[in-house]
């Protein structure tokens, strides 16, 4: 899919520098930053689920160790 992105001078610039730097494309490393910003999105709703699950079926458990 083909997609149009308004970048920054500033940001256009340093993704220049670093493409060159890196042998790779501008495309290249919008796409693997892309994929960094949904692995930490993925990896904080895992999180947050994981701990809504503690909270709530540990509760008690928990208020006890507070208590200890």
């Amino acid at each position: 899919m083909a997609m149009n992105l308004r970048v920054p001078e500033d940001l256009d610039r340093r993704l220049d520098q670093l493409a060159a730097e890196e042998h790779t494309s501008k495309s290249a490393l919008l796409l693997q930053g892309a994929e960094l910003v949904l692995q930490r999105h993925r990896s904080s709703r895992e999180i947050n689920e994981g701990l809504d699950f503690v909270m709530s079926h540990d509760a008690d458990l928990l208020t006890r160790l507070e208590d200890a």
